[in-house]
């Protein structure tokens, strides 16, 4: 199979790591428009099968002629290219995925092209990344175990090995994107109905062995097509994982303003938006650069097997690979979406149209695939025996 990967950014680039190291995969075309820094890559790499090509993502032809070069395309552009891409997959007919993106709707406008898709025999999927991706994929798996599904508990975050105060965090992904999860309402579902609750509240303690007692609180978009495939459960909700302290020190910048998109100040002549400063202020004191990062997981859902409570949950804690320099985030963000885009390409995946991950992608293969890359996903059961 040929894969074609769209942007050279950290989850691009280590997609193609693992692509490259396939049987499966003849050809990768890692496209992007700041060609020099793919070309650096491709050098580390050394990899006959890579071939770098450039890309102005706003030009849609140019954006149709690299795609159509692949079976399979893997989006790790950001996500406000993601209708496009997957509509010109469509067009042309090679099957598509992407990292996910909630905000403005972007994921529902994708799932929206589901009869053009199928139509023309082409496999598209959103929300591959962690949370959505991951999250979803072993939810959707520890659901295909029950009979009825209940509650659906999420909880992931991606945060330093050794935290460094004020904030105790660092950026795995864009600072942008942090502000709005954490200002954006969170989707939850509770005693059965949909509902919307702030970010950044209802802050719980959550304990994973080696990082001891850290927190949990609701942010947006992790939830994604989750409350559309289970919409009858009477609990659904995802939290992201902090150290301690974190959420109110957020919740401070968020009550003064700070992270608005609208606010602005005018500093003589010139005006300027309080977040984009936030942002630039932040951003070079938050990069991880060579500090070792940790992804922490835990997904928890319960309902009944053949009349019996039960409870399956997944938990992850893998960290950065300091072999390769390859962040925590990346090994599980990226070997997800390259996982995938290889299940399609080798027709492990065969059903067509647009589809979320809990739908599509099979739980048990990808856990076995997921294992073979050191990011080992453990599965425990839980169930209630009936006492006579």
């Amino acid at each position: 199979m040929k894969v074609v990967v769209l942007g050279a950014g950290l989850m691009g680039k280590e997609a193609v790591r693992d692509l490259v190291k396939s049987d499966d995969v003849t050809k990768v075309y890692l496209a992007d428009l700041n060609v020099r820094a793919a070309e650096n890559f491709a050098e580390q790499l050394m990899s006959d099968k890579l071939d770098i090509l450039v890309l102005d993502a706003t030009n849609d032809l140019q954006l149709q002629e690299v795609m159509a070069l692949g079976d399979v395309v893997i989006n790790a552009l950001f996500y406000t290219f993601n209708e496009k891409v997957a509509r010109i997959a469509v067009d042309i007919g090679v099957h598509s995925i992407d990292l996910g993106g909630h905000i403005g709707g972007a994921t529902d406008a994708v799932l929206g092209l589901a009869e053009e898709a199928a139509a023309k025999g082409v496999t598209i999927i959103p929300d591959l990344g962690v949370a959505p991706g991951m999250i979803n994929i072993l939810t959707g798996y520890g659901a295909s175990k029950l009979d009825k599904v209940e509650s659906i508990k999420l909880y992931v975050g991606g945060i330093p090995v050794k935290p460094e105060p004020p904030l105790n965090y660092n950026v795995v992904f864009s600072l942008e994107g942090v502000f709005d999860h954490y200002t954006d309402p969170s989707h939850v579902i509770r005693n059965g109905q949909l509902l919307e609750v702030p970010s950044l509240s209802e802050v719980e303690s959550i304990h994973f062995d080696e990082f001891g007692e850290l927190e949990a609180f609701h942010t947006s978009g992790g939830t994604s097509t989750l409350t559309k495939t289970f919409p009858d459960v009477q609990t659904l909700e995802y939290k992201t994982i902090r150290y301690k302290g974190h959420a109110e020190k957020f919740q401070l910048l968020v009550d003064l303003g700070l992270l608005s998109r609208d606010n602005e100040v005018k500093i003589g002549d010139t005006k300027v938006k309080v977040r984009d400063v936030m942002r630039e202020h932040l951003s070079p004191q938050l990069q991880l650069g060579n500090k070792s990062d940790a992804v922490l997981l835990r997904v928890i859902v319960s309902g009944e097997s053949h009349g019996i409570p039960a409870t399956y949950e997944y938990n992850l804690v893998t960290k950065k690979d300091l072999t390769v320099n390859e962040t925590a985030m990346a090994r599980a963000t990226a070997n997800t979406i390259s996982i995938v885009a290889q299940m399609i390409g080798n027709g492990t995946i065969s059903k067509r149209g647009v589809h979320p991950p809990e739908n599509i992608v099979p739980g048990a293969k990808y856990i076995e695939e997921m294992k073979k890359r050191g990011v080992v996903i453990e599965e425990t059961v839980k169930t209630e025996e009936a006492h006579v």
